[in-house]
């Protein structure tokens, strides 16, 4: 009898067993992308993309069951009301694969849109759409095409709109759906990941679309003229198609460049490029006029109108106008501002007014104060007016010279390194493409005074935007720039009036913690390594807010040679008269007018090791009202799980409302209604979409993206605890089997960086990258260990070796592991953490080092490429903890070098590079394979072309995965060897 029992149990455990995942599995599971709520609440709308395939935007009500699906969605938005949702509508991933493999730009399939009525389902599209965008009130939608082009032969006819450009269709979303998918309403699930077939689209039916105006006299012509050169006046605008969403009616407005609805949903502004620039202007529509409500602010042949912003809390409009030249190129720009209430527009300020030597560029950076009282632009400089590079002549000017010195080195290359450069020139290559070739210098524009204030200059060159009308927070980095290449970067920090009074220099050499200012502009909370300061400016003194208190407000698990940061600051009262600041748990609240802080979370925090955070409700706002109800995030430190809490904005305490064993995030909140957006995630449930009031009463989970993680063998988390060989504790995640049976040992995985203890509860990305995916690996017989490791300065290689080996003892002790099939993975500074272990230990029966640096002394000198900075910063001061140059400290260089001790690797390696890595020189995988190589070491170097830091193609990263777990299941589970792996992979050509 025990016998038949005994083989009852076996037969029934063997038939509740789950499948394992396949790297197929993997690429149907979506994740949620772009989660938006409309304002009153009713609906939301979010995509869901799988790792390979056609993504879908799900709109879906918050009460009810009501739900639409748009194929191929992306980038949702939803009216204010949720009447509406719109999204871009994407090609399908064969017909993109399919342009991609012919290399015909011309033939490249285009986005669309498709616009959905909550009340019915009923849909309209728009082909060959460039973006689109609500008004403020829900009741009207723009919708700008990209520009228009022959078709390619070949090419698609649907994709050219229409002369009126807006090609459009009508259905109902439920409407030429294939079978099996979901329709407009009904269930609460979600739709399937893999839809039965291709949304059939209704035959287009005739827009009735209303032009705006006929086209600038010659349009026509000139477009032609352009046609018959062969070029393409890249100046031109594109069709804007303006829908009235309450009756459908819709109007186009040919050649629009720009465009922007007010705040207040009483106008739409839009600027005008024609062909031959006549007709060009910046123009204002009123929405709620009847008749013609076309208004025109400002109008010039080749004008160009650019950065339209309107203000948030006034009907002001701002933009820059200039004129182009005959090379197409704008000249000096004026600063216009046009009101909405007066109907009214005026030059605010000029070129010509500017201080001597600078201007107003066309491409500049405006933003209005909320109150629309002052408008920030910028100046620029006249010698750092980019230059137009002179045009070839045909040779007919003069005869040509063979030995004209001037011509011949006219065609020279080279860049001049000089030591005193202030930014080596890979940086400056870098940051001219990003910030230096468009870089204006702050300037204001108070509105009632009708006065211009010039705030930056060239070596202050970053001033805040500040809401209110005192003053904001400059900084001055041009003296420390010469400093980044090896020790980081520095600021000088200014309290700057906005009317033009004079600066006053707060502090020197700050690091990278923001500084932050009261919102009636009169304090400034900044942090110098340990302390917190507060300048008062009325006072014109600083005085440290910290000093007294027994508590860090530095960043306590700080392991890198340089001082250790801050926590920052949590916000301000309204008024100015607290600042709030976190130290490592506890929020704390420090009254500006002096007095004795007090812990607004009442030391709960670090009694209990509770990391408490405020939930940001309102981003547009920046302070808090005294007696306000705060969210506030709790995170246990040691038990990994969070928790939402409640606080009152000048009170001390804090009061719990939910705490689960699992991890929160808050996506956003409805504006005009009690709706929290959230999601809820472990390491078995998925990031879903809950929907709560803000005491999180009333949960209720509104996506259910991937219902199939049931039917795979997923693996369980738990917390495991060790301590390091110096006696450091130390925490790390097991992720055991799927079905895992306890008493057996089990191959172990290991997988880390730095800190990966608090990915307890957090849902591993069910995607093909460069990682490995835990719940493939679990399905398929392994367990996976994430264990934290604290570094040593000067010795972080030894200090890793300290505490994994630790880590890996403890679950051979628990008799997890199989002590003779432990695999180690790890990826950039993990990656040469793996080359530096397997020299100090064979624990390891395989290990994969992606992207490693395997020499330090070469790396030292090396270049990141992605930001053109040197490697120096790095070593010295940053990730690789050896806090002195190399001329200071050669043999800690060598003695964490892995290539240096090659001749003691004994583990199987398997090394990754993307030949363009942008952060570490992939020649450093070269070097450590041609030591192993030298040495007779059983190494395979995998080189993919053309990419970066990690692969990026699909193809690349597929085979990457593929490559990596057959490399693991050879030596840990005892899988054939691979043909790659066995015999290598000869060049044949490509």
């Amino acid at each position: 009898m025990p016998i038949l029992l005994s083989l009852f149990a076996v037969a029934a455990a063997t038939a509740q067993e789950k499948k394992p995942l396949t790297f197929a599995d993997l690429m149907r599971f979506r994740t949620i992308q772009g989660p938006v709520i409309a304002d009153d609440g009713s609906w939301i709308a979010y995509a869901l993309k799988p790792d390979r395939g056609d993504a879908v935007v799900v709109a879906r009500a918050t009460e009810g069951e009501d739900h639409y699906v748009i194929e191929r969605g992306k980038g949702p938005q939803v009216t204010r009301d949720g009447r509406f949702v719109a999204a871009l509508v994407e090609p399908s991933l064969e017909a993109l694969e399919k342009a991609a493999a012919e290399k015909d730009e011309a033939k490249k399939p285009k986005n669309g849109l498709a616009l959905v009525a909550t009340a019915g389902g009923e849909e309209v599209r728009w082909q060959r759409v460039d973006s689109f965008a609500f008004s403020d009130d829900g009741r009207w939608l723009a919708v700008h095409h990209l520009k228009d082009e022959k078709p390619a032969a070949g090419a698609e006819q649907a994709e050219t709109p229409p002369a009126a450009g807006a090609e459009q269709e009508e259905t109902s979303s439920a409407e030429g759906a294939a079978a099996g998918e979901t329709p407009p309403t009904g269930t609460a699930g979600e739709p399937p990941a893999q839809p039965a077939g291709e949304t059939t689209a209704e035959p287009p039916v005739e827009p009735a679309v209303e032009p705006a105006s006929e086209p600038p006299a010659g349009a026509a012509g000139e477009a032609e003229k352009e046609d018959e050169k062969g070029g393409k006046d890249e100046r031109l605008g594109a069709t804007l198609v303006l829908r009235h969403l309450d009756d459908g009616s819709e109007i186009a407005l040919p050649y629009v460049t720009a465009y922007a609805f007010d705040r207040g949903s009483r106008y739409l502004a839009y600027a005008v490029a024609a062909p031959g620039g006549e007709g060009n202007g910046l123009f204002v529509r009123a929405l709620t006029d009847d008749g013609s409500p076309e208004l025109e602010v400002t109008a010039a042949a080749g004008g160009r109108y650019t950065h339209l912003v309107w203000a948030e809390e006034a009907s002001r409009l701002g933009f820059v106008a200039a004129i182009d030249d005959e090379d197409g190129e704008p000249g000096d720009g004026t600063l216009w501002l046009w009101d909405g209430e007066a109907r009214q527009g005026r030059a605010a300020a000029t070129s010509e007014a500017a201080p001597e030597g600078w201007f107003i560029p066309s491409t500049n950076d405006l933003v209005w104060s909320k109150d629309g009282a002052r408008l920030f632009f910028g100046y620029k400089p006249r010698d750092e007016k980019v230059k137009k590079k002179d045009k070839k002549t045909n040779g007919d000017d003069k005869p040509f010279d063979p030995y004209d010195l001037d011509a011949i080195l006219d065609q020279r290359g080279v860049d001049v390194w000089h030591t005193d450069d202030p930014r080596i020139i890979p940086n400056q290559k870098k940051e001219w493409e990003e910030r230096e070739k468009d870089r204006t210098y702050r300037a204001v524009y108070h509105v009632a005074d009708d006065r211009a204030v010039p705030l930056a200059d060239r070596v202050m060159r970053q001033v805040d935007v500040a809401d209110n009308p005192r003053a904001t927070i400059a900084y001055a980095d041009v003296p420390y720039l010469k400093e980044i290449t090896w020790d980081g970067w520095y600021r000088d920090v200014y309290w700057l009036p906005l009317d033009g009074g004079e600066r006053r220099l707060i502090a020197e050499r700050l690091r990278q913690d923001e500084p932050s200012l009261s919102p009636d502009g009169r304090f400034v909370a900044y942090y110098l390594e340990p302390h917190w300061y507060l300048y008062d400016a009325d006072a014109g003194t600083s005085r440290n807010l910290t000093a007294t208190l027994e508590v860090s407000f530095a960043n306590e698990d700080h392991d890198y040679p340089q001082p250790a940061p801050s926590y920052g600051v949590a916000d301000w009262l309204e008024d100015g008269s607290a600042v709030l600041i976190y130290d490592k748990y506890d929020v704390w609240s420090f009254p500006t007018g002096g007095g004795e802080p007090a812990r607004l979370t009442g030391g709960l925090g670090r009694s209990q090791e509770t990391v408490f955070r405020l939930v940001d409700l309102d981003p547009d706002r920046d302070f808090i009202r005294a007696g306000e109800t705060l969210l506030l995030l709790g995170y246990r430190d040691k038990k990994k799980n969070d928790g939402f809490w409640q606080a009152t904005a000048g009170e001390v305490g804090v009061r719990p409302l939910i705490e689960e064993e699992k991890r929160f995030r808050v996506v956003a909140k409805a504006e005009e209604a009690d709706r929290l957006l959230y999601t809820r995630e472990s390491y078995e449930e998925f990031p879903d979409l809950w929907i709560a009031d803000s005491s999180l009463a009333g949960r209720r989970k509104l996506s259910d993206a991937n219902p199939q993680i049931a039917d795979y063998a997923w693996g369980k988390a738990e917390l495991v605890e060790w301590l390091s060989a110096d006696g450091v504790p130390l925490q790390g995640v097991l992720i055991k089997p799927g079905n895992y049976r306890p008493g057996e040992r089990y191959p172990v995985l290991v997988y880390f960086y730095r800190f990966f203890s608090q990915r307890l509860h957090q849902f591993n990305e069910p995607v093909v990258n460069h990682r490995p995916s835990f719940p493939l690996y679990a399905g398929n017989g392994y367990a996976i260990f994430l264990p934290d490791v604290r570094f040593e300065i000067g010795r972080p290689g030894l200090a890793a070796v300290k505490c994994l080996v630790p880590g890996v003892q403890k679950l051979i002790e628990m008799g997890i592991a199989d002590p003779d099939r432990i695999g180690l993975h790890g990826h950039s500074w993990s990656g040469y953490q793996t080359a530096f272990v397997v020299t100090q230990t064979n624990l390891f029966r395989a290990a994969v080092a992606g992207a490693p640096v395997s020499n330090m002394t070469s790396a030292y000198g090396g270049i990141r490429w992605g930001s053109g900075l040197a490697r120096q910063f790095q070593y010295e001061r940053s990730q690789s903890r050896l806090g002195v140059s190399l001329w200071q400290g050669r043999d800690r260089y060598v003695e964490n070098s892995p290539l240096f001790y090659a001749d003691r690797i004994e583990t199987p390696l398997l090394l990754m590079f993307g030949d363009e890595d942008e952060a570490v020189p992939w020649y450093q995988g070269i070097e450590l394979y041609l030591a192993l190589r030298r040495l007779g070491k059983e190494a395979v170097f995998l080189q993919y072309r053309g990419e970066g830091h990690h692969p990026k193609t699909y193809a690349n990263k597929l085979d990457y995965a593929i490559k990596m777990k057959e490399f693991f299941d050879h030596h840990l589970l005892d899988a054939p060897a691979p043909a790659w792996w066995r015999d290598g992979v000869p060049y044949r050509g490509e």
